[in-house]
This record gives structure tokens, sequence and C-alpha cells, in this order.
């Protein structure tokens, strides 16, 4: 099983409530991603939102500066919006971070975008979400899949390639390429179909509940005829580690507050109920927000329903303090992964 993390940036906050710069919150992201390559997690993720609260909007920057100041860490996009980037520009982005970190250390997750902010941004339409999304990853599959710089390929949603060169490629060929969902049925089986490894992000409800999707999609892939070797499931999930179960709910529900207001703003998201997070704070819910030996069981737990290799969490939500976010990446590298090895161990 594989441990880590995922951020977009957290913006801190000024003691009037006002943001601080968010030039502050990407430094502190790579900062944070330095840190957990040094205590030992196996994977950072790097989302993209373009909001003033959480910044990280070119995943592909973050990732090649961090695969440049890290020695062992698997990083990612968590994920990537193709919808409304170019696949060829994601594929040279990770290929370039991909060869400065030595090789075989960057992948990238598609995704279609739960953010619609990315849509009026860089003028597309939402009534094209999916065709938008359909025929890109079949072009970054395309890329990632030729056997040679050279990519022909042909579309609506962008003008075609042909016999075009897509430099670099990457150390061993090809990228890990994953696809992101928030869930939905559609999604898994368009995975399990395609041979993609696939991450599923669970921000509510029971994460248990994900397991028919999980099921689902490696049924999928295997009417389709696709081995096991690139059939994956990985989950991301909303959490923070502190000593104790109280200093962990004390510490997360400030920017969970936080969080919940601003996207509210964006979304329509009603007002945030404590009572609701701490109910999500419990067993089985879904926030990971506990005590190493929580979290630890909590995460084998929901292996046992969804086999899943990679566990991540997103900790750093609503402006919480850069110290209690390195704390908590350092809780799950040496109190958590360690716990998580040793339950999977027993019979």
């Amino acid at each position: 099983m594989e441990i880590g993390a995922y951020s977009f940036g957290d913006t801190q906050r000024n003691p009037n409530g006002s943001l601080r710069s968010t030039t502050e919150a990407i430094r502190n992201l790579h900062e944070a991603i330095v840190l957990a390559d040094r205590n030992g997690l196996d994977y950072f993720g790097i989302g993209k939102h373009h909001t003033l609260d959480m910044p990280a909007s070119s995943p592909g920057t973050v990732v090649a500066a961090a695969a440049a100041a890290t020695k062992r860490i698997k990083l990612g996009s968590g994920a990537s919006i193709i919808s409304t980037d170019d696949p060829v520009r994601v594929f040279q982005q990770f290929a370039i971070a991909d060869a400065v970190s030595g090789g075989g250390r960057v992948e990238i997750t598609a995704g279609r975008g739960s953010s619609v902010e990315t849509f009026p941004l860089f003028g597309y339409d939402l009534k094209d979400y999916d065709r938008l999304y359909a025929e890109k990853l079949d072009l970054l599959m395309t890329i990632n899949n030729s056997k040679t710089e050279s990519v022909t390929w042909s579309g609506t949603v962008r003008p075609a390639l042909h016999d075009l060169a897509v430099v670099p490629r990457p150390v061993k060929g090809r990228l890990p390429l994953w696809l992101a969902t928030g869930g939905s049925a559609p999604s898994s089986v368009r995975a399990g179909e395609l041979g993609l490894p696939i991450s599923y992000g669970i921000i509510g409800g029971a994460p248990s509940r994900f397991a028919p999707l999980a099921d689902l999609y490696r049924a999928s892939a295997a009417k389709a005829g696709h081995t096991a070797e690139d059939i994956k499931v990985s989950v991301a999930t909303l959490g923070l580690i502190a000593p104790t179960k109280k200093e962990a709910l004390e510490r997360f529900y400030p920017g969970w507050y936080n969080l919940n207001i601003e996207m509210g703003k964006l979304r329509g998201w009603p007002a945030p109920d404590k009572r609701q997070f701490l109910a999500q704070a419990e067993f089985p819910g879904a926030y990971y927000v506990g005590d190493p030996d929580e979290i630890a069981q909590r995460i084998v737990d929901l292996h046992g329903h969804m086999g899943h290799m990679r566990h991540f969490l997103q900790m750093d939500i609503g402006s919480l303090p850069h110290d209690h976010f390195l704390e908590s990446l350092t809780l799950l590298a040496t109190e958590v992964k360690p716990r998580v090895e040793r339950l999977l161990k027993k019979p």
C-alpha cells in the first residue's frame, strides 16, 4: 500500500482573516513535498484549482520543481484538468519533469474537472463538457502510447496532428497515466475499458460505498481484455493527523469551515454545519481526521472493501496553519504508514 498526500496549495490568512499571498502558498507547498520525500511518503499529488485560496493552478510546474528537489517520492497531478488544457502541453510538462526526476517517478492523472471555473478562464463551453474530455483523453493516450516522438491524431476539439514531434519522450518511454473521478459509474467503466488505473476522489459519505464502483471498474477492464498490471485503484480523501484525535479535530475544523464558505460562494454549497463535520470525521465517514492509530486502521478497513493500492490525503485546506500541515505529513509518513504495513501483513 502506497501512502501519500495531495494539495491544491493553501493560502494562509492574516489575523484579520484576509488572505496572504498566493506566492507564499506555492512556496509552502514545495516545502511540504520536500518534507514528504525526506520522511518517506510514497506519493504527492498536485491538484489544479484557479482560486485565491487554492492557487496551485499549474501542476506540471509544481511537479517539475519538486522533481528537482526530491529523490524517491512519486509525483503526479491530482488531477490535470485536460478538458480545458492542451494534452500536448500537459504531456510535455510532465515528460520534462520525468527527465528532471531521473525517470519513473512522475505520473499524470487526467480529470474531467469538477471545478468548472476553468471553462470560462480558458474559453470553453460547459455544454462540451464530456466531448472535450473524451477526445483530449484519447489524444493524451495517443501521445503517451506512441513508440516514437512523431504523433498523428485528429478530432473535433483541437487542430489535428499529422506526424508531428511531441518531445521530450519519458525516460521509460511512457508515463503512468491515471483517470480521476469523483465516483461515477460511467467514468469507472471508461477507465476499465481503456485499461487505465483509476483514482477515486472521496469527499463525502462512507468511503466503502465506492466499493461497487471499484468492482465495476475491474469487471469492465477484464471484459475489455486488460491485464492486471495496469488495473489499479487509488483513493484520495480529506484528512489530518495529529498526536491525538481531539487535536486533529480542533486543527482541521477551522480550515474545513473556511473551505466550505469559499466554495459555497463559487458553487452554491450550503452553510457549513459542525454536526456534519463531526459526523464525517468519525468512522465510517469520509474525513480521515484522527491520531495515527485511527487513521491507519481506517485505511486498512477501506482496503478490505476496495483493494486500493494507494491512499492519499488532502490536509491543507482553508488556511490550515502550515506547521500543522507539516506535522501531519510527518505523522503520516513515520507513524501511519508503518502501522498500515503491519496491519496489512496480519493474516
